[in-house]
């Protein structure tokens, strides 16, 4: 079940949802991924902060995920920065041995949406785990699946987008290129595949195109065009968001 980046436990079809566990330590992660295996949850297991960011920025759906505090390479209160920064709004369930009112909101304000103090009961974190889940996804609906990368805010079933709070126009093919990144954070489209998803596998023309709209949505997106922190250029393969 161990491994030195991340493990997949292998889940039937009726998986409730796709949790991360990040702990360094091997039998406190092993049994929180067998706790939440029991349950129906499918679980990937990190025990440090690099092979946790590596999973979080791969296409795999997570939609959950335990972290700990006291990580190598990467802490916990880094490593939840981070995700914050890039627009990644995951859940996040933060684990310590410090308990002080003062580590708690330190860990709050950093990110995290739960608090829990070792020692902990299992029963106690599969129920907190599911709960947080429960009302991560009601909020989601009733926010109509906002999506949020920096300062950019997209609300795909308004077709709107604000950037740095001010609303930008965008043509049906910039709004669904955007759309497309806000989904997929980080990973890296080819021009090829941008083709594919946007103008449909019947287009006929030149990959150039992807270029020309790539270029439209920085002149609208970024602050300088020329030197871009949103959508960046991958040579060689593509583009990417963040």
């Amino acid at each position: 079940m161990l491994s030195t980046e991340a493990l997949k436990i292998p889940q039937p079809e009726y998986a409730l949802g796709s949790i991360l566990v990040v702990e360094d330590e091997d039998t406190i992660r092993e049994t929180i991924g067998l706790a939440l295996e029991e349950e129906g949850y499918d679980v990937l297991l990190a025990e440090d902060g690099y092979s946790a960011l590596s999973i979080a920025h791969r296409s795999i759906p997570i939609d959950l995920i335990v972290l700990d505090i006291m990580l190598p390479y990467i802490n916990g209160l880094d490593f939840c920065r981070m995700l914050r920064h890039e627009g990644n709004n995951v859940p996040v369930i933060m684990l310590s041995a410090k308990g002080s009112e003062s580590d708690r909101i330190v860990g709050l304000e950093v990110g995290a949406d739960d608090y829990l103090t070792k020692p902990f009961g299992m029963g106690e974190l599969v129920a907190r785990c599911r709960a947080l889940m429960r009302r991560c996804r009601f909020d989601t609906q009733l926010q109509g699946n906002i999506l949020r990368f920096g300062d950019i805010i997209m609300y795909p079933h308004e077709c709107r987008v604000l950037v740095r709070g001010e609303e930008i126009n965008l043509s049906p093919k910039e709004f669904r290129i955007l759309e497309l990144f806000m989904g997929h954070p980080r990973r890296v489209w080819s021009r090829e595949q941008l083709l594919e998803k946007i103008w449909g596998t019947d287009f006929v023309g030149d990959s150039k195109t992807v270029d020309v709209h790539i270029r439209w949505l920085r002149e609208k997106l970024e602050s300088d065009p020329s030197e871009p922190k949103y959508l960046l250029t991958v040579r060689g393969f593509g583009y990417r968001l963040g």
